[in-house]
């Protein structure tokens, strides 16, 4: 049926499954941002790793905005191969551009350098020149981590590149070091910025800078405000299996969405919208734009929806007790249908043939009615906006030359209401802030300081040299008798009360009483003793914490709530 309506509406289906593909059809923008056609004048490869620099922003084009081999000079390894990248100085991207190249006049020369990463970049199949764009870019950012371990990383993209840059983040954010401390990807720590122009993962309320201390405001470690107020584009990104934590990289993304961008403000309850954006990115959407419905690109439609409806039938007979639940057909379409979808693997009879139908599983047929009840009022709710977008030409408000929102980021300033830069104004401020930081070292010292193991250090000196046993015996029993009726132990004094005592114990007779003092004697919990201590030589418990030749009573007493004036009497000599 979807594919005889298809048929009869050739013109609809080509103007609403092409752009709603793609997230809401984010990156259908040939029209105006597609470059022109590429040169195939022959280049030398000539720009390599080996260069090192304090700071790369590895950038991805949208649509069609990428550099190609034998027309670009692509980058090349330490072995002199060549990468699937090119150096922001031999390609050029008409939006890109603005963003990554900022940096290059506020550092010295040779300290920052920008390279685009080479991919697919159509829609011939969307998520599979998706992941190759991610691949890429983690080959590059491997091999200049590999060439020059020192080189701070940020990631830009727009469009269909936002979706490789969101991917890239999450992967590196959410990495596990490996027991000698080494990444697969690169240390989330050399990655210092992250910018999505457009982004289709977007969560819904999610403010431009997800995991900052203010989300709404600004990016981690950057004063300038991108506005003053808590304001966030409606809806959510087009392709919610796309969104989660950046990891270790919350706080250094901006994600920034344009109210009206179907992209990435997509209203809820649009589930057949939905549905057509994941269907549409297992098509030929560049074939079905070019040459509309034809026999081959109606076979491509054929076999998309023929396999999803397969996997959807298969998804429920997998659950137990489908029919009881409040998930919808429409439901499971929308699961299967998402190219990330893994179907669950259904259990078999031991003789590896299915097992029968239960009488359970047929007793579920009572639940039909009830069932396509459920279907009727969930299509309903699901679909609640599906007719406003549709009827508001949803091509036109996102990717129309004048009108579309999708290319709002290099115009959006609204100065009157508190936003004096575009988005790509902020993003090139921010990553020239970066790449400032990067050249002098402040980086790495944040990233010291942040790695660095927090130790508390005595303020008193240790002396190295050995403590002589020259006490008698009967003042070391009545010292380790003390310690044993000590109210409390070292490890347990608040960090608080490591304070220095007004008076110090004198060190000649309590010394011994330091070494006779066993180290388990120390886990005592008997109750605290009242004020009158019979025994004077309460005072040699600190030693038992440190081997330090000086010690003070309060240095290792409990908390001043229970600490008497008996702490700071001195032993009597013998």
């Amino acid at each position: 049926m979807a594919l005889d309506w298809a048929v009869r509406n050739k013109r609809i289906a080509a103007a609403a499954v092409a752009p709603v593909a793609l997230g809401a059809a984010a990156v259908i923008a040939v029209a105006v941002s597609e470059p022109s056609a590429p040169s195939t004048t022959p280049t030398t490869l000539t720009a390599s790793v080996t260069e090192c620099h304090d700071m790369v922003s590895i950038a991805v084009g949208g649509r069609n905005d990428s550099p190609r081999p034998g027309t670009h000079a692509m980058l090349l390894d330490a072995d002199g191969n060549p990468l699937p990248a090119a150096s922001s100085t031999d390609f050029s991207s008409p939006w890109v551009d603005e963003v990554v190249n900022a940096p290059r006049d506020d550092v010295p020369e040779g300290s920052y350098s920008a390279v685009y990463v080479e991919y697919p970049a159509n829609m011939s199949s969307y998520d599979d020149a998706v992941e190759t764009g991610v691949d890429n870019a983690q080959t590059v950012m491997q091999a200049i981590r590999e060439a020059c371990p020192d080189t701070k990383f940020a990631v830009v993209g727009y469009s269909e590149g936002a979706d490789v840059a969101r991917r890239v983040a999450m992967e590196i954010g959410n990495q596990e070091a490996a027991e000698d401390g080494s990444y697969e990807i690169v240390d989330p720590d050399s990655v210092v910025g992250v910018v999505i122009l457009a982004d289709a993962g977007r969560q819904a309320g999610e403010g431009p800078f997800p995991g900052a201390e203010d989300e709404f405001r600004n990016p981690d470690g950057f004063d300038l405000a991108y506005q003053s107020g808590r304001n966030s584009a409606s809806g959510s990104g087009s392709l919610p299996g796309t969104s989660g934590s950046f990891g270790a990289l919350d706080g250094k993304v901006a994600s920034f969405c344009s109210e009206g961008d179907l992209t990435c403000s997509a209203p809820e309850n649009i589930a057949l919208l939905q549905l057509a954006v994941n269907v549409g990115r297992q098509l030929n959407v560049d074939a079905l734009e070019r040459d509309g419905l034809t026999p081959q690109t109606a076979l491509d439609v054929a076999t998309v929806l023929g396999r999803i409806a397969m996997a959807a039938f298969a998804d429920i007979q997998s659950q137990e007790n489908w029919m009881q639940s409040d998930e919808t057909f429409l439901d499971v379409l929308i699961k299967v249908s998402d190219p990330s979808y893994e179907p669950a693997t259904r259990d078999v009879a031991s003789d590896g043939t299915d097992e029968e139908i239960s009488s359970g599983e047929l007793i579920d047929l009572a639940y039909l009615p009830a069932k396509l009840r459920n279907e009727v009022i969930g299509f309903l709710a699901d679909n609640e906006n599906t007719l406003e977008v549709a009827l508001s030409d949803p091509y036109q408000q996102t990717l129309g030359p004048d009108t579309g929102h999708h290319f709002d980021y290099w115009r959006d300033s609204d100065p009157e209401n508190g936003k004096p830069l575009t988005s790509a104004q902020y993003a090139a401020a921010w990553l020239t802030h970066l790449a400032k930081q990067a050249e002098s070292g402040e980086l790495d010292k944040a990233e010291a300081e942040s790695t660095a193991p927090k130790l508390v250090v005595s303020s008193k000196p240790i002396d190295p040299a050995p403590i002589p046993p020259t006490v008698d015996e009967d003042a070391e029993k009545a010292a380790a008798e003390a310690t044993t009726t000590a109210p409390t132990t070292t490890s347990r004094t608040p960090a608080a009360t490591t304070t220095t005592a007004a008076s110090p114990a004198p060190v000649q007779a309590p010394a011994p009483a330091q070494a006779a003092a066993p180290a388990p004697t120390a886990t005592t919990t008997s109750p605290v003793p009242s004020p009158a201590v019979q025994s004077p030589v309460v005072e040699p418990l600190p030693p038992v914490e440190s081997t330090t030749t000086e010690s003070s009573a309060a240095e290792t007493t409990t908390p001043a709530a229970t600490t008497t004036a008996t702490t700071t009497t001195p032993v009597p000599q013998p």
